[in-house]
């Protein structure tokens, strides 16, 4: 079996490359990093079709797939089945479960709000929307805001003091994550899925959140927690990009596994494998992606008829802030 997967060809598919990164998505950037700690081979392809799916990311090999909606998430379904494992000596420790928890929690909502409240959303419509056609971005967005306001428990009475609570628990996760790191490489002798989620957050919030974003701001009163990002970084994202991943496909991905091809190879034709059901399903899915998000549109349209939208003050920019 392990034999077996090691000759397997891994393809993680993701959200398209923006703010200098792999993937300009905050999901998808840590299953990335945790594949380049585990120095795990894998092809790197994006889905564009779907913009607010669940699934992605997801990676595959053959009938394999690992979608980020099941068994949570695909670092944890990596880890079930034998493939990925980086937390063997460490998921069984207090402290490391704590400091887990902490990111992948009070970090992870401080960048919802930041991402579709806390700003004028121009990074969410570049990471999510930006291929689709502008009126479609658009409702998709509000829908979004919505969606965020709802479960956070946001309204117009107590805008301010949800704002302050999130701030207020991401710094003490940030207080608490210096604290530990000190001035080592990783918080735990070597590299685990807490690594994943920390690095992944301090690239995004530096290259993707506005300089004016309070969480940014916040991380920046931290200097070894900047200087972690910036090393493993340079370790683990920029040298040893060519070896783990091949070639990058700018277009949309399916879901059978691509393989990377070359001027040399070109020429060279691969066998067509036959789709699985999740694959077949998956193309269907596709085909009335439109069509079904012009139907959600006219739903939220005739559902937030009845909302009280004096709550949100839409600026010439097109964000959203509270009166």
């Amino acid at each position: 079996m392990q034999e077996s997967q090691e000759r397997a060809e891994y393809t993680l598919i993701a959200r398209k490359p923006s703010f200098g990164l792999p993937t300009g998505c905050p999901i998808c950037l840590p299953v990335y990093i945790h594949l380049k700690f585990a120095g795990f081979p894998f092809h790197l392809n994006f889905n564009n079709t779907f913009p607010d799916s669940d699934q992605i990311p997801y990676i595959e090999s053959g009938t394999y797939v690992a979608y980020n909606d099941e068994n949570g998430g695909v670092i944890e379904r990596l880890r079930e089945d034998g493939i990925v494992d980086l937390d063997a000596d460490f998921c069984s420790l207090p402290e490391w479960i704590s400091m887990k928890a902490m990111v992948s929690t009070w970090l992870a909502e401080a960048v919802m709000y930041e991402l579709w409240v806390g700003s004028d959303g121009t990074s969410a419509r570049a990471i999510y929307y930006s291929d689709l056609p502008w009126l479609i971005g658009k409702a998709l967005f509000m829908k979004q805001v919505y969606v965020v306001k709802q479960r956070f428990g946001i309204t117009k009475e107590n805008a301010e003091r949800k704002e302050a609570e999130i701030y207020k628990r991401a710094k003490i996760a940030y207080g608490a994550l210096s604290t530990t790191l000190g001035d080592q490489t990783f918080l735990f002798e070597r590299p685990s899925s807490l690594d994943t989620y920390l690095l992944g957050h301090v690239l995004f919030t530096l290259q993707a959140l506005p300089e004016s974003s309070v969480l940014r701001l916040a991380l920046l009163e931290h200097s070894n927690l900047i200087r972690y990002g910036e090393k493993l970084k340079s370790e683990y994202l920029e040298a040893g990009s060519s070896s783990s991943v091949p070639q990058f496909h700018s277009e949309a991905s399916s879901t059978s596994t691509r393989r990377p091809s070359n001027s040399s190879s070109r020429t060279k034709k691969q066998p067509k494998r036959e789709k699985t059901e999740e694959e077949k399903t998956f193309r269907r899915r596709a085909k009335y992606f439109l069509a079904t998000q012009l139907v959600a549109v006219l739903v939220f349209v005739s559902v937030m008829s009845g909302y009280d939208f004096s709550e949100v003050e839409v600026d010439e920019d097109d964000g959203f802030s509270y009166d």
